[in-house]
């Protein structure tokens, strides 16, 4: 086996897309890198990296710049070389299956600046909650305010992240029809958005409740709103990620129908 890798997602080879898409759940975050990286969306463009074992694929990797290298399912003992053909990159991080991320990080050899211990979910009983108010999409009139949401949720939720403008991809996201905005007595009081299907799958990828519209049940029913919204769009498979260390967010979603899938983490090198 040998990793190869290339700067190019033109030059991505076909068998390790295959592989990516035959589990388009453990690898949503991924397939969802390769679509930005094709629509232009990634500044600077990608990593993009392959375990050949033959004409076989056995692992796949992407990063973009300044974000945490995606890691997919990959055998143990490829990660010592992928460690070393990486090591001149100074990643800030990785993020994958919990134990790959965790073997990556020791064979890295970085010190762990900190760590973030999720858990994907599928939408498998959908259950509409109870909160006072509706669901719209988004308006170009609400770029402002939702861009100010995002930068928030990402202070919130990733700490150090690279801080780059996320108008553009909020722009993007309600010309999509992807992005969700939950109004009470005509405001808006909480955002989710999910991202564009691939093989028949799509992931909520973002919900923020601003703390002062907090505990009325906004964020959970904005999240179904977002995951009907996906589901319409005649995908079969709703995702989401959560943080374990917050346990308020994983009974909303579980009591809205989602149900665990496997444990993942995220983690930054000092």
């Amino acid at each position: 086996m040998e990793w190869a890798f290339c700067s190019d997602v033109t030059a991505f080879p076909a068998e390790a897309e295959r592989r990516l898409r035959g589990d388009p759940i453990r690898n949503t975050v991924p397939l969802t890198l390769l679509v930005r990286l094709r629509l232009g969306q990634a500044a600077g463009g990608g990593l993009l990296g392959w375990l050949a074992d033959g004409p076989a694929v056995r692992g796949v990797v992407v990063q973009t710049p300044l974000y945490p290298l995606v890691i997919t399912d990959v055998p143990a003992e490829s990660l010592e070389p992928l460690a070393a053909a990486l090591r001149a990159h100074g990643l800030p991080g990785v993020t994958g299956p919990a134990p790959v991320a965790a073997g990556f990080a020791r064979a890295y050899g970085r010190p762990e600046a900190g760590r973030m211990d999720q858990r994907l979910y599928h939408l498998a009983e959908p259950r509409e909650p109870r909160a006072p108010g509706r669901a719209r999409a988004a308006v170009p009139g609400d770029l402002d305010l939702l861009a100010g949401w995002y930068k928030a949720f990402l202070d919130e939720s990733q700490p150090g992240h690279p801080g780059d403008d996320p108008a553009p991809g909020v722009r993007l996201g309600i010309e999509r029809g992807e992005l969700f905005v939950w109004e009470d007595d005509g405001r808006p009081v909480a955002v989710a958005g999910h991202t564009p299907p691939v093989e028949s799958t799509a992931r909520i990828a973002v919900v923020y409740t601003p703390p002062h519209a907090r505990r009325h049940g906004y964020g959970a029913a904005v999240t179904y709103a977002a995951s009907r919204a996906a589901l319409a769009t005649g995908v079969e498979r709703v995702l989401l990620f959560t943080d374990l260390a917050n346990p308020t967010s994983n009974s909303i979603y579980q009591a809205i129908g989602y149900r665990p899938v496997a444990d993942y983490a995220q983690i930054v090198f000092g």
